[in-house]
């Protein structure tokens, strides 16, 4: 399957996703259980005749939909055409979607002795890292973590957390943020991400896949 760019996907994504880091998501908002098992029966059943399998989160109110094609490490035609399905199916079901909200947290440990932590982590968490040495869930309940280089110099900050935002919720996080007593740290990595501190100087980082490809 052909790869897309990040720019590609969200030119083609069809309305209520949202392309956050490397999977497309929406949320389902069926207003009670029944109603998303029907619809997650139904999606499933789409899914099976296309041999191509999205993550489905069912909760009282909501079904959350995430499509990646493993077999590339990204999304492809195939998960747009099954995005598409997905909505076909919901709108027939009367539920509506939409993206507004929807983020993913990822944890980096700030050290300047990466790899050698790695060993620990790995072992307390309890699966391996991934090909770029991430230490990921394989069953998407955990945030993942990564590690990055750091100076050593103290004091420091060891951990911070990574939220990817679709690129239109950046300012008013930022503004809001500032205006909850936050500073903005750095702005050199946009439109990739922004560094922001809340009043006591611990960091966090907001991503988007703006700037990646």
């Amino acid at each position: 399957m052909t790869k897309l760019t990040g720019q590609e996907i969200t030119e083609r994504t069809p309305p209520g996703w949202v392309y956050l880091r490397n999977a497309l998501r929406t949320r389902l908002r069926t207003g009670d259980f029944a109603t998303g098992l029907a619809l997650v029966n139904a999606i499933g059943a789409a899914a099976e005749a296309v041999d191509h399998h999205p993550d489905l989160d069912l909760r009282y109110t909501h079904v959350d939909v995430r499509l990646y094609s493993h077999d590339v490490g990204r999304v492809t035609g195939r998960d747009l055409r099954l995005a598409a399905t997905i909505s076909e199916l919901a709108a027939g079901a009367g539920v509506g979607g939409g993206a507004d909200g929807l983020t993913v947290l990822e944890l980096a440990l700030d050290s300047p002795g990466f790899p050698e932590q790695l060993g620990f982590w790995e072992a307390v968490l309890g699966y391996p890292p991934d090909a770029d040495g991430d230490l990921v869930d394989p069953y998407q309940k955990v945030p993942l973590i990564w590690f990055q280089h750091s100076g050593d110099e103290e004091p420091r900050q060891r951990w911070h957390p990574d939220l990817w935002v679709a690129p239109a919720e950046v300012a008013p996080r930022i503004e809001a943020a500032l205006a909850a007593g936050g500073t903005l740290v750095s702005d050199a990595g946009a439109p990739s991400y922004w560094v922001l501190a809340d009043p006591e100087g611990n960091r966090v980082c907001l991503c988007t896949w703006q700037g990646r490809e």
